[in-house]
């Protein structure tokens, strides 16, 4: 991968109450063109859905935030993305550490084949953590702000394998938490789930809003709409147009974002 453009010198990020941001984020696959002059601010503690028809890339740009592109061969990044004021591509820097403060969850549940403990005590013990009563601890606090202690707490040994597909997906979200980042990536996170596991991830995603920041990937406008404060339209790309959620849906400032909402297109 080629190195991205080094940052300005002088941020502004955390003073702005802003967690993350990118500036003329450009991402290529070989000879294709991704995303291209993405600029864009996440704010802190606050949920940004992206939405956008498939292939537009929405889900190219997540991955970038925590360097999930870097194991894709052939790909180029340049441009600048910040976390709390400091560059995520800057010379140096481990993406390792990126994304143990920037977390992942995808878009279909991929618990180890391990216990359930194990599967969420996994980015712990990476980082070093041995004492078991804090490991313990910290899994079970994990478990809980995935809203799945009370269902797995009397069968922690058993295989993740074995829970149903709205378990396993709070179970990864529950493995992403266990490292306590500060950000959370969400890339279409319910789209394989039934409508009651696909609540019951909302609402977390609500309750999770007032700990850390997410960026959720998703198709599902109504599902924006649910749980974001600010959305951001990707098409062919291009970040046609970010803003307030309720601003975005009902008075777009962009003809192309119209078109979409309103089911033109898309």
């Amino acid at each position: 991968m080629r190195a991205v453009v080094a940052p300005p010198a002088t941020s502004l990020t955390k003073d702005a109450g802003y967690k993350m941001r990118a500036r003329d984020l450009t991402v290529r696959y070989g000879e294709n063109t991704a995303i291209k002059d993405v600029t864009i601010d996440v704010h802190d503690k606050v949920v940004l859905a992206l939405i956008g028809p498939s292939g537009c890339g929405k889900s190219t740009f997540l991955r970038s935030l925590n360097r999930m592109n870097d194991m894709v061969p052939g790909i180029s990044v340049s441009g600048h993305v910040e976390l709390d004021g400091e560059a995520v591509y800057g010379p140096g820097v481990d993406p390792v550490l990126v994304r143990r403060r920037v977390g992942m969850v995808f878009q279909r549940s991929n618990p180890f084949p391990k216990s359930i403990f194990e599967n969420v005590a996994y980015g712990l013990r990476v980082a070093g953590l041995s004492g078991q009563s804090v490991v313990a601890e910290r899994v079970e606090r994990a478990l809980r702000h995935a809203a799945l202690w009370d269902e797995v707490k009397d069968r922690l040994q058993e295989s993740g394998l074995g829970l149903s597909g709205g378990q396993q997906q709070r179970l990864c979200i529950a493995r992403a938490l266990a490292v306590e980042p500060e950000v959370l990536l969400m890339d279409e996170p319910a789209s394989a789930l039934d409508p009651i596991a696909t609540a019951k991830i909302e609402d977390l995603i609500s309750e999770l809003r007032s700990e850390l920041t997410i960026v959720i990937v998703t198709h599902n406008m109504q599902q924006a709409a649910r749980v974001s404060q600010r959305t951001g339209f990707f098409y062919m790309g291009r970040l046609v147009e970010v803003g307030e959620t309720s601003t975005i849906f009902t008075r777009p400032k962009q003809r192309e974002t119209e078109d979409y909402i309103t089911g033109r297109f898309g």
